[in-house]
Formats: structure tokens, C-alpha cells, sequence
């Protein structure tokens, strides 16, 4: 079995390190943690690659924590920021911890019984007791002005293209992180902090921290940001952020977002968010370049990661939906779609609404394409389109004298209307 560095390296997944931290963790077994921010009640994807490698250091034997920034997410992170960030209150900051904390436990095991058990921790826990004297003189005496300034997330902002500058609130956000990493190390036995590359310049003041105050020996690891071949940014589509909870994006369309990766992007990501060995992704990058219209690295990473996400049944649901789309379904697989599901699939349709009174006793078939709809522009137009059996009432073939009926109705108000293979309408019945 691969160290916890082995396997990260071969998955593409090491950007930096302190020195010796290879060796440190081959000899220990230690505990490591990355920080998440609560600038919303969801992760998104992106936040999949630390999620990733928390998993991987558990499964390799080390023991995660998982810190969410109750505290530093009052501040803003000014790392890879061109300006400030608007402040959360306390309610909103409150309601977005709870939020990443549920998501968290989806991934991590908090429940065994084994020594590297995960850990969840907030950081307001430790930073509200805090006064400002106690925290300057015990912690900010510790590092320099000139040892801050030097960080480049900090002379970013204040060179000479900055537009805003940097106010002292976000210039204390590395004391902030760096105090977290002093604090899980005297009282979690924390040696190593983890985290994008962009983090480096906060998680080595926290080392720094560490070897000044404790006196102690501290480890720093950093992965690359992920970026997409095209230079567009990952985990943004369209309609924005991916994101991990259903009721923002929904598993039919985060299932998309994977099955519409390029193929250069695939052959990176199948390393990166997939639990599969280092053996078997070659073989199916093989294939991959063997018959790249069949998109196996594509439909594979989307199986792997739906399913890690949001479990088998909603992986099905997702590629039943997809099989919709592209024609390959059953009137049966359509009926069985929930509400969300059937609206992501047919978005940006034509439609046009009806009453229940229209269906109660049953809607003839010219009316509904014509009149009612205006899907096809004459009575005479849709007859002869019945006559061609081209016309079908949710994915089934009907002949003139078709009446649609409540029965016909899927997620319990909608009806699709579609003339051969590519044209598609939604009657929404209310």
C-alpha cells in the first residue's frame, strides 16, 4: 500500500512541502488538518480536493481533522482575493458552519473506534474566550510586521496594481490560521496542516507560530489549485458554483458537469477524485484514447464522484436523466424522474401552460400541439406529422384520436410533447 505522499503524488496532488514531511509521516502517525471556510451553508466541488485528502490521510492510517473557520470566516481569507470580502453576520456564519459540518461527516469517518477516528473542530470555540490584549500579547508578539508583509497574499494587495489596498482585518487573518495551528498542536497533537497552494504563505505562519511559541517541529503540505485546460475556472458551469448539496445543484446536473469534462481534463481528474488505483486508471486512460467517443474516463469519473457525493440511488436517478436526454429511454424511465430532475433535463424547452380542466376528460392530441401549445403552427401540420408517426406524448409513439389524460402526467403536472427525435415541448398543466 502507497504512503499518504505516495498516493498523493501519483494522483498529481502535490504542489509544495515543508522539508522532511515525507519522512515525518512515514516513521508517525500523526494527525493532520485543513480548514474550510463558511462562505456559504454548501461546499462546492472545489472543495472536493481537500475533502479528497483528508480521506486519503484516514485511509492511509493518519488520524483527519477537518477545522471549520467559524472564526476566520468572520474575517475573509485575502488569499487569491483582489478585494475584500463582505463580512457575514453572525446568524448567516452561524447557519453556513452547521451546513459544512453536516457535509463533512458524509466523507470522513468520525465513528470508528480506531485511533485515527476523524475530528471535526471550529475554531470559534477556541478564538471567543479570547480578548484582544491577551491575543496580541500572546500570540501577535510572536511574528513580525516584515515576516507578515513578506507573504505574497499580503504584498499582492498592496503592490502597485492594488486598487484597494488591504485593511488591517484581513492582514490579521494569517495570525488567525497561524493561532489555529498552534492551538490543534498543543491540544490534538497536530503536526501537519494541509491546504490549497495558495495557502502556503498562512499554513507556514502557523509553523512558524509553532517553532517560535512551542518551540515545536510542525509540517506543511500544500495540493495544486485545480484548473481547467481551456483556462476556464473548475467547478463553475452557467449557472455557477457545482455545488455538493442536492438542493443547489442537483445530482442530474452535477452527474453533467463530470460526463462534459474535456478529455485532457479527464485524464487529470480520474487521478484526482476517484478512489481508483494507480493500475486500473491507466488502463482506462488506455481505452480512453483507444475510443474517445465512447467518453469512458467521462462516464466513469461521473460514476465515481455522484456516488461518493450523493449515493447510489441518486447516481441512478442521474444517469436515467441522462438517458433521457440523449434518447435512449423508456416512457417508464421518464415517469419514474423527480420534479427537479425532469426541469434540469428539459431546461430551456419551450412550454406553455393548461388548466386541469383541459386533461379532465381527456385532451385530443391535435389540440394539445396546436392550440394549446402552439408547438406546431396549424391543425393540418400536426396530422400530418401523426400520419408520419413521428409524433410521441412522453417518449410513446400516438396515432390521431390520442386524448391525454391525468394519467399521463409526470411528477404529477407535466406532459411532453415531441415531434421526431430533437424536438421537445412541455405542457405544464396547473
Amino acid at each position: 500500500m502507497n504512503t499518504f505522499v505516495e498516493e498523493l503524488r501519483w494522483r498529481g496532488l502535490i504542489h509544495d512541502m515543508i522539508p522532511d514531511t515525507e519522512d515525518y509521516l512515514k516513521e508517525h502517525k500523526t494527525s493532520g488538518y485543513i480548514g474550510f471556510d463558511p462562505t456559504a451553508d454548501s461546499l462546492h466541488i472545489g472543495s472536493l480536493v481537500p475533502i479528497l485528502v483528508l480521506m486519503h490521510f484516514q485511509r492511509t492510517g493518519h488520524r483527519p481533522i477537518a477545522l471549520v473557520g467559524g472564526a476566520t470566516g468572520m474575517i475573509g481569507d485575502p488569499s487569491g482575493k483582489s478585494q475584500e470580502r463582505n463580512l457575514l453576520d453572525e446568524a448567516t456564519l452561524a447557519k453556513n458552519v452547521a451546513g459544512v459540518q453536516a457535509q463533512l461527516e458524509k466523507f470522513l469517518d468520525f465513528k470508528t473506534e480506531a485511533p485515527n477516528k476523524a475530528v471535526l473542530v471550529n475554531n470559534y470555540d477556541w478564538m471567543k474566550p479570547f480578548s484582544l490584549i491577551d491575543f496580541v500579547r500572546d500570540i501577535g508578539k510572536h511574528l513580525t510586521v516584515n515576516y507578515m508583509m513578506a507573504k505574497d497574499s499580503v504584498k499582492k494587495r498592496l503592490g502597485e496594481d492594488a486598487k484597494e489596498g488591504m485593511s488591517f482585518t484581513e492582514f490579521t487573518y494569517q495570525l488567525f490560521q497561524g493561532y489555529d495551528f498552534l492551538y490543534l498542536y498543543q491540544n490534538y497533537e497536530c503536526a501537519l496542516q494541509m491546504g490549497g497552494s495558495d495557502q502556503w504563505g498562512n499554513i507556514t505562519t502557523g509553523t512558524e507560530l509553532i517553532r517560535r511559541k512551542a518551540q515545536g517541529k510542525a509540517y506543511a503540505l500544500t495540493v495544486p489549485l485545480i484548473t481547467k485546460s481551456d483556462g476556464s475556472k473548475f467547478g463553475k458551469s452557467e449557472g455557477g458554483n457545482i455545488w455538493l448539496d442536492a438542493t443547489r445543484t442537483s445530482p442530474y446536473k452535477f452527474y453533467q458537469y463530470w460526463l462534459n469534462t474535456s478529455d485532457e481534463d479527464a485524464e487529470k481528474y480520474i487521478k484526482i477524485f476517484t478512489f481508483l488505483d494507480q493500475s486500473t486508471v491507466e488502463k482506462l486512460t488506455a481505452e480512453h484514447k483507444e475510443q474517445p467517443h465512447l467518453r469512458l474516463l467521462q462516464k466513469q469519473i461521473g460514476e465515481e464522484v455522484t456516488l461518493l457525493v450523493h449515493g447510489k440511488e441518486a447516481y441512478e436517478n442521474a444517469l436515467r436523466a441522462s438517458e433521457v436526454l440523449f434518447g435512449k429511454s423508456t416512457a417508464e424511465d421518464l415517469l419514474q424522474l423527480d420534479e427537479q430532475t425532469f426541469l434540469d433535463v428539459f431546461e430551456g424547452v419551450p412550454q406553455a401552460e393548461i388548466s386541469f380542466d383541459d386533461i379532465e376528460t381527456g385532451l385530443d392530441i391535435v389540440l394539445a400541439f396546436n392550440e394549446k401549445s402552439g408547438f406546431l403552427k396549424s391543425n393540418g401540420e400536426v396530422r400530418r406529422a401523426l400520419a408520419e408517426n413521428s409524433i410521441a406524448v412522453n417518449k410513446n409513439k400516438v396515432s390521431e384520436g390520442f386524448q391525454i389524460t391525468k394519467k399521463d402526467l409526470i411528477a404529477g403536472k407535466y406532459v411532453l410533447l415531441q415531434r421526431g427525435k430533437k424536438q421537445n415541448y412541455l405542457l405544464i398543466v396547473k
